[in-house]
């Protein structure tokens, strides 16, 4: 329960709301002067400060700032059998939670104390959960060296460092499923200025199409034949943070509608309901659908889909991110044997090729489900190819060679290839060949030097690949 702090000059009424707080399980401390009351607050640090307005040796009003500026945080409830309107107004602008007046009936001191002891808790619950998923949310989580990577990480940071007092840009993360835009759309949420407001997020295609609006935009009492209470919405809970809409390509194209009207006149209105309420929350929108072929198809509207690309984001699949797969192995490592309580694991020089050269379609999050299996299962010290359990052992290789004809002879894997990855391939082996010199690199693969950079280009590739 809570810890409490009674400052009252009545030796009797505080004796009564000792006993009656104590019989609640608080804590309870009395004191009968403001000069006691404020060196005690700062022994204790109570939940709730219940404070007399006129004491021995001042004011509960002169006291009250004094308390507020050591804990701004401070829960006080004023008392007082001199009330006024303009007592009761300068209190509450001082930091007062709330305002008793006496003869104190103890059934109202216990509403009142018990109220403002279950916000406080709510309010500590929050900041627990919020702290906890700012955790491993910071821009050093989107993990990579590669081009790409580091120019979104780029992107993020110019984002997240909008003022507060700026209208946010919608923002359209794009990405193969398990790239991290979940993460993506954190790491944004929890670097900028609305880090301390609510995160709500939601998987689109995980809510029922005829649960959708409702969802979103809550519902008031009798809206509906089971609607016998009123419901804020996912808008409304984000209100001041940020909500982050995974998977909008599979929204019904009624629901679109409401969600751009949401976005441009910054109001929603619940169903059933007859006012707008208005919305301040930053829109984040993921998709890993082609939302252009979607537009073409109809089924996305495209007013929508310009509205949420202001600020669009590309989460790149870790096949296009050189040897980032690598670098999240070696990290992913440590945390998983910390996480099981098992012994520390490396990798073995195999298993590195194998992760290197596979292709791994389900990106990051297959990469993680793998290396969460092998440190679970492997009894050794090292991990190996064969305990990575990746399909064809690694990855499927294509042999490239050259016959005394000069005829090239490339030998396809029976699960095929896609040419974009073969040509990827040969410009970076080119440049593996020619350490870095472009112009050796394009004489080595028959190439002009400005084709050779448009290739690197479209590639995303370095001089260093």
């Amino acid at each position: 329960m809570g810890s409490i702090l009674i400052i009252e000059d009545e030796a009797v009424l505080a004796k009564n709301m000792q006993r009656t707080l104590q019989k609640l399980e608080h804590s309870v401390t009395v004191v009968r002067t403001a000069a006691e009351g404020e060196r005690r607050f700062a022994e204790i640090d109570p939940d709730l400060t219940l404070l007399d307005l006129r004491l021995p040796d001042g004011s509960g009003l002169d006291l009250l700032p004094r308390l507020t500026a050591r804990n701004p945080s401070a829960q006080v409830l004023m008392m007082t059998a001199y009330a006024t309107i303009e007592d009761a107004v300068r209190a509450i602008k001082l930091g007062a939670k709330d305002y008793l007046q006496k003869p104190l009936s103890m059934e109202d001191l216990r509403h009142a104390v018990t109220r403002v002891l279950e916000e406080v808790r709510l309010q500590h619950e929050v900041s627990y959960y919020r702290k906890r998923e700012s955790k491993g949310a910071a821009i050093g989580a989107l993990l990579g060296a590669s081009a790409a990577m580091m120019e979104l990480r780029t992107k993020i940071q110019r984002l997240s460092a909008l003022p507060a007092t700026t209208a946010p840009p919608t923002v359209l993360l794009t990405g193969e499923t398990g790239t991290g835009k979940g993460l993506a759309a954190r790491v944004l949420h929890y670097s900028g200025a609305r880090a301390d407001r609510p995160f709500i997020e939601v998987n689109c295609g995980a809510i029922p199409d005829n649960l959708v609006e409702t969802e979103l935009f809550g519902y008031q009492r009798g809206a509906f034949t089971d609607a016998k209470t009123s419901q804020v919405g996912l808008f409304q809970a984000a209100d001041g943070g940020t909500l982050f809409l995974d998977e909008i390509g599979c929204l019904p194209a009624p629901v679109q509608v409401k969600i751009l009207n949401a976005i441009e006149q910054k109001s929603v209105r619940p169903v059933g309901g007859r006012a707008d309420r208005t919305v301040n929350a930053q829109i984040i929108a993921a998709t890993n659908s082609d939302l252009e072929s979607l537009v073409r198809q109809g089924t996305f509207r495209e007013d929508l889909y310009y509205r949420l690309r202001v600020a669009p984001l590309t989460v790149p699949p870790l096949r296009e991110r050189e040897e980032d797969a690598l670098l999240l192995a070696r990290t992913f490592l440590p945390e998983l044997s910390a996480r099981y309580r098992l012994k520390s694991t490396a990798l073995s020089q195999d298993a590195e090729r194998a992760i290197c050269t596979y292709r791994w379609p389900g990106n990051v999050r297959e990469l993680s489900n793998t290396l969460d299996r092998a440190v679970l299962f492997t009894k050794a010290d090292t991990i190996t190819a064969p305990a990575l359990g990746l399909p064809g052992g690694g990855g499927a290789r294509v042999t490239v060679g050259q016959e005394r004809t000069d005829e090239l002879q490339i030998d396809i894997p029976d699960g095929g290839i896609r040419l974009e990855e073969v040509e990827r391939a040969l410009i970076t082996s080119g440049l593996r060949k020619a350490e870095g010199n472009q112009s050796e690199a394009a004489r080595l693969l028959g190439l002009s030097r400005d084709t050779l950079r448009y290739r690197m280009e479209k590639f995303s590739l370095t001089p260093k690949a």
